[in-house]
């Protein structure tokens, strides 16, 4: 605790629970913005405003968005028969900087995970089942974490849609126990261009 007044103590406290800020980040942090209110901190506290009565999930496929379909479901030119299905959407921001996939994308909102008491049906795989027969894909990338929980949520899909459809994962440039969101563009464009088959 500081001896802020209670207003800026609990902008701190918020500030601290963003991931990668602890007490004492949020703290300078909230001091800058105070510094710099004119330019910063109105002008944020207006986008986040705006964000927070707008931003919503895509009803098809989980992107966030500021209307009920996202743009990449609602372009024709995305309707390439290729689903790319990543964990959260950070992933798909990732994947979508790399600008080399033109189909469209479904978001889990997690993984797979005993431990946690995730299963299919708590992530969007039953909404993933329906979207394949609904928009006659004919390949599901799998572009999950190569971390033990997403290879098994890769699996579980891979299993669900034998026969169905074609699905690949990302090859190389992934390593294993890496994230999407961390990885660069260049190996993001690699690992797409080499999946294959499980």
């Amino acid at each position: 605790m500081t001896d802020a007044p209670r207003e800026i103590e609990t902008l701190i406290e918020m500030m601290a629970k963003l991931p990668g800020l602890g007490p004492r980040s949020a703290r300078r942090a909230v001091l800058h913005l105070i510094r710099k209110r004119g330019l910063l901190l109105a002008p944020l506290a207006d986008a986040m405003h705006a964000v927070a009565v707008t931003a919503r999930e895509c009803l098809n496929c989980g992107n966030v968005a500021t209307a009920d379909i996202c743009p990449i479901c609602a372009s024709e030119k995305r309707a390439t028969g290729e689903i790319c299905v990543v964990e959260d959407v950070a992933d798909l921001w990732a994947m979508e900087r790399a600008g080399v996939f033109r189909g469209r994308y479904h978001v889990l909102g997690g993984t797979l995970s005993a431990l946690d008491a995730i299963g299919p049906d708590e992530l969007r795989i039953p909404r993933l089942m329906d979207r394949i027969t609904a928009e006659n894909v004919t390949e599901v990338i799998l572009a999950l974490n190569a971390t033990v929980d997403g290879q098994t949520t890769a699996h579980y899909i891979a299993d669900q849609l034998h026969g169905q459809v074609t699905v690949t994962s990302l090859a190389q440039g992934v390593p294993i126990g890496g994230e999407l969101d961390y990885l660069d563009d260049g190996t993001i464009t690699a690992a797409l261009k080499a999946r294959k088959a499980l």
